[in-house]
């Protein structure tokens, strides 16, 4: 008989799942990553983890993701088998003709990115170092701080 599954790992039939949460934060080059167990995808449950969380340098998470991860009796590891859209901790939303209209010569990088990639939408955050990146179009701005 298998052990009891913890809080966050549910068995479903045959299947064991578990949920997680990955915190996002201002790196030198790529944005540093916490992830950490969760019960369910709850947004404010998420939101007090975050508070506790700290990288390098100080920087604070600007965003979250939830992930699901499942694995059957035969499978040797577990694989994400859901993904939420990206969950930012505050911050400015700028779409391509905002940034434009308000662009100096510093922002002509930006501009030329936003345009050959496709971005409709950045957000930059305003909660710990500052970082800017794309908004996709199923991200989410909460409300920050709490």
């Amino acid at each position: 008989m298998p052990p009891n599954p913890s809080p966050s790992r549910k068995l479903k039939g045959e299947i064991m799942e578990a949920h997680f949460v990955t915190f996002f934060s201002p790196g030198t080059f790529v944005a540093e990553t916490s992830e950490k167990p969760i019960d369910s995808w709850d947004t404010e449950t998420a939101c007090r983890m975050a508070q506790e969380i700290t990288e390098r340098y100080k920087a604070t998470p600007y965003g979250f993701r939830f992930t699901t991860r499942s694995r059957g009796d035969k499978d040797l590891d577990s694989k994400e088998t859901a993904q939420s859209p990206m969950y930012f901790l505050g911050g400015t939303v700028e779409t391509l003709s905002e940034v434009k209209r308000r662009a100096t010569d510093a922002d002509r990088i930006l501009v030329s990115n936003m345009e050959c990639n496709g971005y409709e939408k950045i957000i930059t955050n305003n909660n710990s170092w500052r970082w800017t990146q794309p908004l996709g179009k199923d991200d989410v701005v909460l409300p920050w701080p709490r």
